[in-house]
């Protein structure tokens, strides 16, 4: 009995509330400092200030992987482990789109860091509700793995099909639309303000529509990785902290992978492989949860559950080959134009 209670305990957190507000406590005020640094002394950041602060925040990731492994056993740190690996590698796939909503707004390079922050500030709150509901549903309806699935399954198809998006262009969605017709504008940036008066009247800059279409548009994001983080594990706190971490070091990826980014050719058939197969994660986990009377009769179907350290060595494949692929690729190309 005790060693099952204690199997128990490995694969639950069972966290207090009080850890909850530390958690969230500690993520306000690291980005309440940025912002205020950011918005003081708005610059490009230098490559070592970038390098460090990357550094700083992939290494309290791997920290507090490690920290899980030590006092809850190696199923909920490979989940973390995952699910962080996830989230950023689909944050990689939203700076293409960051960089041309920059563009498109002809953002000036010092003005960029301040914008992003602002951005990725409003995307950490959007996805901090649709983990919160994402939590109840699953909760309450063990069906909606199925709808997980199928959804990453179908997103993977677009992805590999070229579908989703086109690189070369932004296309403003409609609640950016909507918000630039209705308030008043002026086309010069004033700083990082988002307001200010000119010919004594008080109109929005440039910055306020930037910073909106950066959050908005990993919102759209979201609809994908949260649900393929729900298909690695079923602790909230896991994907709270998991997306934290991929977030927080999306600034310093932007800078630092402007130039490499064009040489992720095989990116998008990565990311299509990589949701894919948590796609089907999902569903056979769907399969053996099932209580939907349609399917089996109601009862639980007996299939083959993928374990986590099968789906954290299959992430670091599927991104690793990526990786190596597309350089070895552009750089091919590179060779035959020269």
């Amino acid at each position: 009995m005790t060693t099952m209670l204690a199997a128990a305990n490995e694969t639950q957190l069972n966290l207090p509330t009080w850890a909850w507000w530390l958690t969230i406590g500690i993520a306000i005020a690291v980005l309440a400092f940025d912002v205020l640094w950011i918005m003081r002394n708005p610059h490009r950041p230098s490559t070592k200030e970038l390098v460090v602060a990357l550094s700083i925040y992939i290494g309290a990731a791997v920290a507090f992987g490690i920290a899980l492994l030590v006092t809850k056993g190696g199923k909920l740190s490979g989940e973390f482990f995952a699910g962080w690996l996830t989230e950023y590698s689909l944050s990689v796939d939203n700076l293409f789109i960051f960089l041309l909503i920059m563009a498109n707004f002809a953002v000036p390079e010092r003005l960029q860091q301040f914008a992003l922050m602002i951005g990725i500030v409003i995307a950490i709150i959007l996805r901090g509700l649709f983990i919160w509901a994402g939590a109840a549903a699953i909760n309450n309806f063990s069906w909606v793995f199925y709808i997980f699935g199928a959804f990453l399954i179908y997103t993977a198809w677009k992805l590999a099909s070229g579908g989703e998006s086109d690189d070369d262009e932004y296309e403003e969605n409609k609640f950016m639309k909507f918000v630039e017709k209705r308030i008043p504008s002026t086309k010069e940036y004033h700083d990082t303000k988002l307001f200010s008066r000119v010919n004594a009247r008080r109109v929005a800059t440039p910055m306020l529509f930037v910073i909106l279409a950066l959050g908005t548009t990993d919102l759209l994001f979201a609809l994908d990785s949260i649900p393929a983080i729900y298909g690695l594990t079923k602790e909230p706190y896991i994907v709270l902290v998991a997306n934290l971490f991929a977030l927080m070091g999306l600034r310093q990826l932007y800078f630092l992978l402007g130039g490499l980014l064009q040489k992720l050719v095989y990116l998008s058939i990565g990311l299509a492989v990589l949701l894919a197969f948590i796609g089907v994660k999902l569903l056979l986990h769907a399969l053996h949860e099932n209580e939907l009377p349609f399917i089996n009769g109601g009862e639980h179907v007996s299939v083959p559950e993928i374990p986590i350290a099968v789906s954290l060595g299959a992430i670091v494949v599927i991104l690793g080959v990526t990786t190596i692929a597309s350089l070895w690729k552009s750089k091919r190309d590179a060779r035959l134009e020269a």
